[in-house]
């Protein structure tokens, strides 16, 4: 996810991809502790993700563009 489509996201949008990414990552973590996770180098992309995701919803609530 480029910083562009955030930044054009509202608030609640951002809100609702984090709950997405987060969850998604809780399922990442069961697959790869039951063996069925092949692509392990979503780990890292969805944690920047969610570092970026959480870096704009931070400014917009604060006022910043």
């Amino acid at each position: 996810m480029k910083t562009t489509e955030i930044k054009s996201m509202s608030v609640e949008e951002i809100k609702h991809k984090l709950v997405e990414l987060k969850t998604s990552l809780m399922q990442m973590r069961f697959q790869k502790k039951i063996g069925q996770l092949t692509d392990t180098s979503k780990f890292s992309t969805t944690k920047k993700d969610i570092a970026r995701l959480m870096t704009m919803l931070t400014e917009k609530e604060n006022g910043k563009k």
